[in-house]
């Protein structure tokens, strides 16, 4: 009897709690994903393939928001982007309206959070690429970019595609950048992390309940098939 009157039979009912949150995060984690991917490819490829100066610099800047607390890497974004700064006058100038507290603001946040993961993961990819066969492409005449798209890449793809889905979930689970430069505001900026928060602050334990399944049921999937992939 106790247990009935602890947990309702409506507890997880998919009316009981609003998916704005849910959705929000999805589309967050997914255009996240696609910036990061674009970015830390780049970066994995040249950390992998060439030795220049300043190389090992670059490469703790990157791996730096693995380490950094959220709120500190949200601060960085902050005055960043503010009004106070030329990003975010120019951003304004150019788009017309204010970054900081949107959810474009949560992108931006949740970029910078998966992008370690991406760079790392692909980096080691590409080493585990044989090298001579990029040169003996070379010597047939291939561009750079020829090189990566038809011998670089495919030998890779295995590691890309798990960077790519370690990155997503890495984008899904972001709260403490994300609140510090878009807000927690319902409806317009309030991913699924800070409406958890939002839920357990305010008492909505069921609601909150079942954000937590949702997040992790989809986590474990990712991760599942991240490890696949590797």
């Amino acid at each position: 009897m106790m247990i009935a009157q602890s947990w309702p039979l409506n507890a997880f009912s998919p009316m009981s709690i609003d998916w704005f949150p849910i959705r929000l995060s999805l589309q967050v984690a997914a255009l996240a994903t696609l910036l990061a991917l674009a970015l830390g490819l780049a970066c994995g490829w040249a950390l992998a393939r060439y030795q220049f100066r300043g190389r090992e610099l670059l490469d703790a800047l990157l791996t730096l928001p693995l380490v950094l607390p959220p709120t500190v890497l949200g601060y960085y974004l902050l005055v960043l982007l503010g009004q106070r700064s030329p990003v975010g006058r120019a951003f304004e100038t150019v788009f017309g309206f204010r970054l900081v507290f949107t959810w474009q603001a949560a992108v931006v946040a949740a970029t910078i959070h998966a992008l370690p993961v991406v760079v790392r993961s692909a980096r080691a990819a590409f080493e585990g690429v044989a090298a001579p066969l990029e040169q003996a492409a070379r010597t047939l005449g291939s561009t750079e970019w020829e090189v990566f798209r038809r011998i670089t890449l495919p030998l890779a793809w295995r590691g890309v595609l798990a960077a790519t889905t370690l990155a997503f979930a890495r984008a899904l689970g972001d709260f403490g950048a994300t609140l510090m430069v878009a807000g927690n505001i319902p409806g317009r900026t309030q991913t699924a992390a800070i409406a958890i928060y939002d839920a357990v602050e305010a008492g909505r334990d069921n609601e909150a309940l079942l954000l937590v399944v949702i997040i992790s049921v989809l986590a474990i999937i990712l991760l599942y098939a991240a490890n696949r992939l590797k």
